[in-house]
């Protein structure tokens, strides 16, 4: 049951991605200023949503570790922080490929783009001291880290409106953006959603194997000594 389930979920995903490239290069209205390069757009905060959402879990699960000392919330937390870390990569990428012919340059060390380098290092952090610190003694140190680290997402969230920054604000009252690109905006996000959640469910399965045989290597080598 559990492998048709995840058989369907790829499934799902797969086709969500192929109707997000379907409505964001062909359905979705070209850009008047920009042209054809805003439609990286789509794309772009698609991986963001994902990326924020993956975090969000970490949030959560590290908080269940904490309260539980389950050690799957622990597994699942490394799970979606590794997905997230790869959809904060993609954000980090796209930005600079759609900024360069709007404006100008690869970088510009806006609130938005600074604040979201500062997350994909928090969580990069994050991972780095999960694998080096082995054992309960890890997973709460990086449980404890993980839910400090969440303090960066709201503010990348934020800094458009709290500093003054060249980062568009998509989504506002009175305007922003085209009616015609929010469905192809919102499939998009859908899309990058339900990937991050096959992609943590997949992860999950791979930590949670390794976490047993760690456990089975240290009961032989206790039995062995």
């Amino acid at each position: 049951m559990k492998k048709h389930a995840g058989t369907g979920l790829c499934l799902a995903a797969g086709a969500a991605m192929v109707a997000a490239l379907t409505a964001a290069l062909l359905v979705a209205p070209t850009e008047r200023t920009m042209g054809d390069v805003q439609r990286i757009f789509y794309f772009h905060l698609g991986s963001a949503a994902a990326a924020f959402a993956s975090f969000t879990f970490v949030l959560v699960v590290s908080l269940l570790f904490i309260l539980t000392r389950s050690p799957r919330f622990d597994d699942l937390a490394v799970a979606a922080a590794e997905v997230g870390v790869l959809f904060c990569t993609f954000v980090l990428v796209t930005g600079p490929l759609w900024a360069r012919p709007v404006w100008g340059k690869w970088w510009v060390w806006d609130p938005r783009l600074t604040t979201t380098l500062v997350l994909w290092f928090l969580y990069v952090g994050y991972l780095v001291l999960r694998s080096s610190v082995h054992g309960y003694r890890g997973a709460m140190a990086a449980a404890v880290f993980a839910v400090l680290a969440y303090v960066d997402v709201p503010i990348v969230y934020f800094s458009v409106r709290w500093w003054r920054g060249i980062h568009p604000i998509v989504l506002r009252r009175g305007g922003g953006m085209d009616p015609a690109m929010i469905p192809p905006l919102i499939t998009s996000v859908a899309a990058f959603l339900l990937l991050a959640g096959v992609l943590i469910r997949e992860r999950y399965h791979i930590e949670r194997i390794q976490s047993r045989a760690q456990s089975l290597e240290a009961m032989l080598e206790e039995q062995l000594s």
